[in-house]
């Protein structure tokens, strides 16, 4: 009959198909998420990075107070 397979190699096929499609599904899932996931932990705001420059003295007051009024705008 038809649906008696003997043939090892026609179980392995679909066997390797799902596996490569699970496997495709995961890696476009984390292609995804992946700039989310990097986005949030990766980048300092404007802001935090305007504040280190200050307190590093790279810049003055007024030039802090102006520059803190632009991002905030």
């Amino acid at each position: 009959m038809w649906y008696e397979c003997n043939n090892d190699w026609h179980y392995f096929g679909m066997h390797g198909f799902w596996w490569l499609f699970w496997v495709i599904v995961l890696i476009v899932i984390f292609l995804v998420l992946r700039p989310y996931l990097i986005g949030k932990k990766g980048k300092d705001s404007s802001l935090e990075i305007l504040r280190r420059k200050y307190a590093a003295g790279d810049i003055s007051k007024e030039e802090f107070e102006e520059r803190k009024k632009a991002l905030e705008d």
